[in-house]
C-alpha cells in the first residue's frame, strides 16, 4: 500500500519475514543434527541488506557514512537466500561438530535465541509504527 511505502513498515515487514525463514531453517539444522552427511544452512539477509544500502551511498545525503538513508525503497529488491555451509568452518564450525555432520548444536541454540531477540524487537517497532498510524487516524497525539 501506498500509504505505508514512506514508513519503515515495509522493512520491518522483510525483517519478520527473515526472522521467521531464519527459525524454520535454525529448527531444520537442528532437527538434522543426527543425519549423517547433512549440511547446516543458514540465512543470508543483513548482507544483502548492506550491500544494497551501501550501494547507493553516494545519493543519500545521509550526514554520517552508518546512517540508513531516507530513501529505503532501494531495499524493496533485497531478499533473504538460504546457503549451506559446506566447508563447516566459514563461521569456526567444526566440519564434523556432531560427529557425523557439520551441524553445531551449541552455535545453532545460540543463534536461534539471537534470532528470537530481533524477531521480537522487529515486532514491537511494527506495532508501535502502527499504534502511531492509529492515533493519526484519530487524531490523537
Amino acid at each position: 500500500m501506498k500509504i505505508f511505502k514512506n514508513t519503515n513498515i515495509p522493512l520491518l515487514s522483510k525483517a519478520l519475514d527473515t526472522y521467521s525463514l531464519r527459525q524454520r531453517v535454525t529448527s531444520s539444522n537442528i532437527a538434522n543434527i543426527n543425519t549423517i552427511g547433512y549440511q547446516a544452512k543458514q540465512v543470508k539477509f543483513e548482507e544483502e541488506l548492506r550491500t544494497a544500502v551501501q550501494g547507493d551511498k553516494g545519493n543519500t545525503g545521509t550526514t554520517h557514512q552508518r546512517h540508513i538513508p531516507i530513501n529505503a525503497g532501494m531495499t524493496t529488491g533485497v531478499q533473504p537466500r538460504i546457503v549451506e555451509n559446506r566447508d563447516g568452518n566459514s563461521e569456526g564450525n567444526d566440519p564434523l561438530a556432531s560427529g557425523v555432520n557439520n551441524v553445531d548444536i551449541d552455535r545453532e541454540m545460540a543463534d536461534m535465541a539471537e534470532n528470537q531477540i530481533r524477531y521480537r524487537f522487529a515486532a514491537r517497532m511494527i506495532s508501535g509504527a502502527f499504534k502511531g498510524l492509529q492515533k493519526s487516524i484519530r487524531g490523537q497525539s
